[in-house]
């Protein structure tokens, strides 16, 4: 406990030490009407303390459950955050920069799921900007997963937004649930089809899409991974509209289905420091990494299941390929401030994860 009566300390310099904890914090703060005093925030990085994207992540859940935030300055080290009532609405949130909308979604989309009334978060920046899932990535994959534990959120992208300036738009449209459902996703089943999407924007002509698009499926051939022999590789290839995007940008985004309903991404985000050939052979890498590790989600979505689990109701089961350190710190957290259990296990038959969750089975107080 914090020296600050009432709130729980919670080190924001531990394990993966950076953003991730922040929303991991506020949003089950939020839910679970604790108080808390973040300390150290991202304390061993470059350029440690609270940025823009953090900063504005914050205060959209401050508003949504109309709580009290202290000393959330840019750059600060420490804050104090009190959540109040939460409340359904339209709720906007703004980076001002290329900070992601996808990580606002990440500390928003949680709490306004056990708001009283629908919400609609309009969320603005960078749909897809570095260090971020890119927009695709979270509306095809993320959010289809989510499904499992029972919500069905609506989105528009409105407007994409890249880096250095943003720009980008989207909404989600959040009906509130009662109680979240157990999963068990640990068999992964067969590869049953391969889709995906690359885009180019403003000034970029459309061969610029052409080339990933190629580059992709041409690493792909010369990897002829055995789970990918016989299936047909989609990949819709198409420059945005003017009106659809922001600025200047590229990006590929590949999700792999199974014949047991997982769905597993692969990505990668153009660059003007790289080829677009090395843009289509990384987002390769990437979907081989996915569909070989033997895992039900791939790396990208498994630190992002937990905190579900965490608050559904009994006994939940995740299949995964190697823990990412994100995960453990989102286990982690989730644990001290839940009470939730996790118990960890390697399956030595084909070396994936297993994570075991028994949940706290939380309401919705208000419906």
């Amino acid at each position: 406990m914090s020296q600050d009566t009432g709130y729980r300390e919670i080190d924001g310099s531990v394990m993966e030490g950076g953003g991730q904890i922040i929303r991991i914090t506020g949003c089950l703060s939020a839910l679970l009407q604790v108080p808390v005093n973040i300390v150290r925030i991202r304390a061993g990085r470059a350029s440690p303390g609270l940025k823009a994207q953090h900063l504005t992540g914050l205060h959209l859940i401050k508003d949504i459950c109309r709580g009290s935030l202290q000393g959330a300055d840019f750059g600060s080290n420490q804050i104090h955050f009190r959540p109040g009532k939460i409340n359904g609405g339209d709720f906007f949130a703004d980076t001002q920069s290329a900070g992601a909308v996808c990580l606002l979604a990440q500390i928003a989309l949680p709490v306004a799921l056990f708001a009283p009334q629908p919400s609609v978060l309009n969320l603005r920046g960078g749909t897809n900007a570095d260090m971020a899932p890119q927009i695709d990535a979270f509306t095809e994959v993320f959010l289809q997963n989510l499904k499992h534990f029972g919500p069905n959120v609506e989105y528009e992208v409105v407007k994409k937004g890249f880096f250095p300036k943003g720009g980008g738009e989207i909404n989600l449209f959040v009906n509130p649930i009662r109680s979240l459902q157990p999963i068990q996703l640990d068999n992964p089943g067969k590869l049953i089809s391969v889709e995906g999407w690359c885009f180019c924007a403003g000034s970029l002509p459309i061969k610029v899409a052409e080339s990933i698009t190629r580059a992709f499926k041409e690493e792909l051939r010369q990897a002829d991974s055995p789970a990918l022999r016989g299936l047909r590789v989609n990949i819709e290839t198409y420059k945005e509209a003017p009106n659809a995007a922001f600025g200047n940008g590229s990006g590929i985004v590949v999700v792999a289905k199974t014949s047991t309903g997982c769905l597993l991404g692969g990505s990668a985000l153009g660059s003007p420091k790289e080829s677009t050939e090395e843009t289509g052979r990384k987002a390769a890498h990437d979907l081989l990494e996915a569909i070989e590790c033997g895992g039900c989600v791939d790396k990208y979505v498994q630190d992002q299941m937990v905190l579900f689990m965490g608050l559904a109701g009994g006994d939940s089961v995740l299949r995964t390929g190697p823990l990412t350190l994100h995960t453990e710190t989102a286990i982690h957290i989730t644990e001290k401030l839940t009470g939730a259990k996790f118990d960890i296990r390697n399956d030595p038959n084909d070396n994936s994860w297993l994570i075991h969750c028994k949940g706290i089975g939380f309401k919705n107080n208000y419906l």
